[in-house]
């Protein structure tokens, strides 16, 4: 059965409509063309504003008039990232969907559930003349994946909801009622290169496999960074046999979780063996380390040709150090919030080629102090090699209020719904609230959402199943709006 044909059908019609339109992040052109299309074709107010968020307003069902003004709200990029064996170009191609038993992923590619699922949500319902609701303003944001710019540069007075409906959480029994605030630091260094020793073997060193994932949700996970292992294996070589890099290229994308990283070395002819041998016991390692969550891991050596030089010694062995140094994954709990992350970092890229090393890493709380500690922790670590470091793209996290007279009712509608109750909770995501809550002060704001896993990686999927439990709750949401 295709996804067309699921249930309900105008949700996934939407959504695959959607998924047809290219719409990388500061790439949103089209789907921005596509959303003004849409919401005049029906007839509603549809606005873009200076920035490139669309807005569409939409009056209430007869009868619900009187109910508070909502606003709806979902970011309309996705992430791309694909397996590096597989052909595929966002820039012109729709996503190449397809049903897996109760779920629904993309081959070789990511999905875009993450936030395509709630831009459909929302289209379905401003679509349909048999569903009840308030007066609805939509709020299309743009760019939400690579700093938030739309949310950031929204402009507050085009807007009167009381209540907003976050429609970006990725676990249907969760109200998410806060989230992480974060910060970008970027990393530049130009290094000396020296020839490469005479009598070495050039060999490219490759991992792949790893699970990747959402560098907030997923933080805390336990799952291997690709740069991080990259550099001890580079480290643990270093120590033992005489060992030239020439060039690392690891990661992607600043909010993923690195999946794969391959560097390019030179080892001298008498110490390839012991290359293999230290190679290969730094596998086992991996394995006996990580294989219980890491186990389609491929981590391998081939013998190659290169004419390129390499690092000098000095740089080199400043370079590893840093990076096997610098901090990556949870830096604090949260002492309030039992289980939630309060702060955190993710080394997601580092690329080392033409005489420049560079890194790119984000900084993750939901307490702004502790947020500007660890990018505190992560500069001095990359300024006591001599980086530049840029640190850009703040933006606040959305603090808690447990007192919010619509969680009140959704937490008391999903108990009567479901008969459980629900996880009401903060995340270690990015979500918009945080910046949202800015530009409409006073507004009552809530997350929530269907089962979607692996976000930001080409493992990412979504469950039918669940896709339909939260349209249920939603519709129920809307209808339990209260008078004004």
């Amino acid at each position: 059965m295709s996804v067309r044909n699921q249930e309900p059908k105008s949700l996934w019609n939407h959504f695959a409509d959607l998924n047809e339109v290219p719409r990388p992040s500061k790439k949103e052109e089209r789907v921005i063309a596509f959303m003004m299309d849409f919401g005049n074709s029906l007839n509603l107010e549809t606005i873009k504003d200076h920035i490139g968020n669309v807005i569409i307003k939409k009056p209430a069902s007869p009868g619900m008039e009187n109910r508070k003004k909502v606003i709806l709200q979902s970011h309309l990029d996705m992430v791309h990232q694909k397996n590096n064996d597989t052909i595929f170009d966002f820039d012109n191609e729709g996503i190449q969907m397809r049903v897996q038993g109760d779920w629904i992923d993309a081959e070789g590619t990511t999905l875009g559930a993450d936030n395509g699922i709630g831009v459909a949500t929302i289209m379905a319902t401003l679509s349909s003349n048999d569903i009840e609701h308030p007066a609805i303003e939509a709020l299309f944001t743009i760019d939400e994946e690579t700093g938030m710019t739309g949310a950031k540069e929204m402009d507050g007075s085009l807007f009167d909801g009381e209540i907003l409906l976050n429609l970006d959480t990725e676990d249907d029994d969760e109200l998410s009622i806060g989230c992480a605030g974060g910060i970008d630091t970027n990393t530049s260094y130009s290094y000396t290169s020296e020839p490469i020793v005479n009598g070495s073997k050039c060999f490219e060193i490759s991992i792949k496999g790893l699970l990747g994932g959402h560098s907030g949700m997923d933080i805390d996970s336990g799952r291997g960074n690709a740069n991080k292992w990259l550099s001890r294996i580079l480290w643990t070589l270093s120590q033992k046999i005489n060992v030239q890099l020439m060039s690392f290229d690891g990661g992607g994308l600043r909010n993923a979780i690195p999946r794969e990283a391959s560097c390019f070395v030179a080892i001298q002819n008498n110490e390839c063996d012991s290359f293999s041998d230290i190679f290969r016991t730094m596998v086992e390692t991996f394995k006996d380390e990580y294989d219980s969550i890491e186990n389609q891991m491929d981590l391998s050596f081939t013998e190659t040709d290169s004419s390129s030089d390499a690092i000098s010694s000095k740089d080199f062995k400043k370079i590893v150090n840093t990076l096997c140094s610098v901090h990556n994954g949870v830096f604090r709990m949260s002492p309030d919030i039992d289980g939630l992350v309060e702060t955190s970092s993710s080394l997601a890229r580092v690329e080392i080629k033409n005489g420049t090393f560079i890194t790119q890493s984000l900084q993750r709380s939901s307490v702004d102090t502790t947020r500007d500690e660890v990018a505190m922790v992560i500069k001095s670590c990359f300024e006591n090699m001599d980086c530049d470091v840029v640190q850009s793209g703040e933006y606040p996290g959305w603090q808690p209020n447990p007192n919010s007279k619509i969680l009140v009712i959704m937490e008391q509608l999903y108990k009567d719904m479901f008969k459980e109750d629900p996880q009401v909770k903060a995340c270690h995501a990015g979500l918009e609230c945080g910046i949202l809550g800015k530009h409409l002060p006073g507004v009552d704001m809530i997350s929530f959402g269907p089962n979607i896993r692996a976000a930001h990686s080409p493992d990412e999927k979504v469950q039918i199943s669940s896709v339909q439990k939260f349209w249920k709750f939603y519709l129920e949401t809307l209808n339990q709006i209260p008078v004004q």
